[in-house]
């Protein structure tokens, strides 16, 4: 009769609807692909509640809303019974042998669990990967952010390019002006320089006219002179120079 019951149960449960939604919604729960939902989530560090060591916490949820609360334990009952009454599985000395070795092991991992757990934990090693992991990601954000702070400092020298082309134009245009200056104040000089060369000479040609035009009259005065009026002009001087010095005595006995 348990047998018959967990039967039909179990091919009621299957034909339903509702049932199979549970399924798949149970199966999206444990099973979640990256193109169906991005970014994936983290994997939980810790495993999910169990109830009595091995069964899951959720194959009870499943089936509270059609069997409530007792029914996962039925289920499981009427299972070993149907199992055990069609001889599926028969009890022998294996099966205490095995359910002492469980026991044991039961034991075991409640009595030393804690302990062995606390020397031989793969908790310490996942802290010491997660800070490693840390201080790769921090060394990456912090080589990142310098370059995007060079990359910024980059940005505003380009924009501060223009500035500093338009200050080479002026500094390039006031060179031009400063040769083009100077090479009129050359310019100026040599014109000024052939110019005072010009009138020296100018000058030198009339005082060389000049001193030839006396030294011309000079010398043709010279030659219109006789010997006659040479030797007058000579007494005619003498006489002078004799009443002139008369006068100085006079003045000077007076």
């Amino acid at each position: 009769m348990l047998s018959r019951l967990v039967l039909v149960s179990g091919h009621t449960l299957k034909n339903s609807g509702s049932f199979g939604a549970c399924l798949v919604q149970a199966s999206r729960s444990f099973h979640q692909s990256s193109q169906s939902l991005a970014p994936v989530p983290p994997l939980p560090e810790k495993g999910g509640k169990v109830r009595h060591g091995i069964f899951p916490e959720e194959l009870f949820t499943l089936l509270y809303p059609k069997t409530g609360v007792t029914g996962p334990y039925m289920l499981g009952t009427g299972l070993l019974l149907y199992m055990l009454s069609k001889e599926i599985y028969v009890i022998n000395h294996e099966t205490f042998a095995a359910a002492s070795i469980g026991a044991v092991v039961i034991y075991g991992v409640k009595k030393f669990g804690p302990s062995v757990t606390g020397i031989v934990s793969a908790d310490k090693f996942d802290v010491d990967k997660v800070a490693k992991a840390q201080e790769v990601k921090d060394q990456a954000m912090a080589s990142l952010a310098q370059g995007i702070e060079d990359e910024k400092k980059e940005q505003w020298r380009v924009e501060g390019r223009h500035m500093l082309f338009d200050a080479k134009r002026n500094n390039v245009a006031m060179l031009l002006e400063t040769n083009y200056r100077e090479r009129l104040h050359m310019v100026t000089n040599e014109v000024k320089k052939r110019l005072d060369y010009q009138v020296e000479l100018q000058n030198l040609h009339r005082r060389m006219e000049q001193e030839h035009m006396v030294n011309w009259v000079e010398q043709s005065v010279i030659k219109s002179i006789t010997p006659q009026q040479e030797k007058e002009s000579i007494a005619k001087c003498i006489s002078d120079l004799k009443v002139l010095a008369k006068t100085t005595q006079a003045r000077a006995s007076v």
